[in-house]
């Protein structure tokens, strides 16, 4: 199941697409976003930022509230960056003046010793997003020569998939139980972990623990931002304590893993528009994180630890 290539923002210069829409202002909050001072449009702010490029987007559903947004800075002889942190701007449209600022940070998105230890990084940040609408950011990566990634978020007033605050879908995701032991039937990973097959959506919940859900195929990831997010959440599941009640569950995408079957009935079931998402789910059966594309394991060990 491709990301939507409506999300991945290519602009070329002198040929920008004026994007329409009102003005707004923004606080500070939580997620680090504040006011922006400057008197610059996005537009303007874009074309002086030495090479121009578009974000190469690793997220693309999104509703009105705080969104994570994640992408990557790739210049024009496609070398990915690598610096640790990069200023955001965000605007209603490019030729209005950005109404926030915040910072994005590279988050490892591998895992020693996992399958793809040298997947690399990608850079995450959260902005605020209060009405439907298009938005803009533009991403300029701090240290070494200029470069500025301009991308688009749509934001929907409900995200297509379940989001933060919703009740977790009661799913009788299959399991080691349900399949006879058969670890092939589970996942198309080269080195799967049984822990992550012991459970079931359903029985989580009915047990009131909280658990951590995975959407992902390891063997037919699709996107250069999908990440080996199975490798994640295994090393996260690893590193927790013999007593935690913390349940770690993996679902593939594909009927029989296989993509000429189309999804399975679970991806239907969570409405899952693009694959991989994962979500980490409180006693109550809240959704408390949810997590689209590639992550790194500090963001999981984060969420997991909130809800332990």
């Amino acid at each position: 199941m491709r990301r939507p290539q409506a999300a991945i923002v290519v602009v070329l210069v002198g040929s920008i697409l004026l994007a329409a829409g009102c003005g707004g202002g923004g606080g500070a909050g939580e997620d680090g976003t504040t006011s922006s001072a400057t008197g610059e449009t996005m537009e303007s702010l874009w074309r002086g930022s030495g090479e121009n490029v578009g974000a190469v987007a690793g997220t693309s559903d999104f509703q009105v509230g705080t969104n994570r947004i994640s992408f990557l800075v790739v210049d024009k002889q496609g070398r990915v960056s690598a610096r640790p942190t990069a200023r955001i701007w965000v605007s209603h449209g490019l030729k209005q003046t950005p109404f926030a600022e915040t910072t994005a940070r590279l988050e490892p998105i591998g895992v020693p010793g996992g399958e793809t230890a040298d997947a690399g990084a990608i850079y995450v940040a959260r902005i605020k997003t209060p009405s439907p609408g298009t938005y803009w950011y533009l991403a300029k990566p701090l240290g070494g020569p200029e470069i500025g990634a301009l991308g688009n978020v749509v934001v929907r007033q409900k995200s297509a998939a379940p989001s933060v605050g919703d009740k977790a879908v009661p799913s009788r995701t299959p399991t080691l139980a349900s399949t006879g032991g058969d670890l092939t039937e589970l996942t198309t990973a080269r080195h799967p972990d049984p822990g992550l097959y012991r459970s079931s959506v359903a029985q989580a919940l009915a047990a009131h623990a909280p658990f951590v859900l995975s959407f992902a195929t390891p063997e037919f990831c699709q996107s250069r931002t999908c990440g080996p997010v199975v490798d994640v959440v295994s090393a996260v599941h690893k590193r927790e304590p013999a007593d935690s009640p913390v349940r770690f569950i993996h679902v593939e995408i594909y009927t029989d893993n296989d993509p000429a079957n189309g999804v399975n009935q679970w991806v239907k079931q969570w409405r899952l528009p693009t694959e991989p998402f994962t979500y980490v789910v409180d006693r109550t059966g809240v959704i408390r994180t949810k997590l689209e594309g590639a992550f790194s394991a500090g963001e999981l060990e984060r969420a997991v630890a909130a809800v332990r």
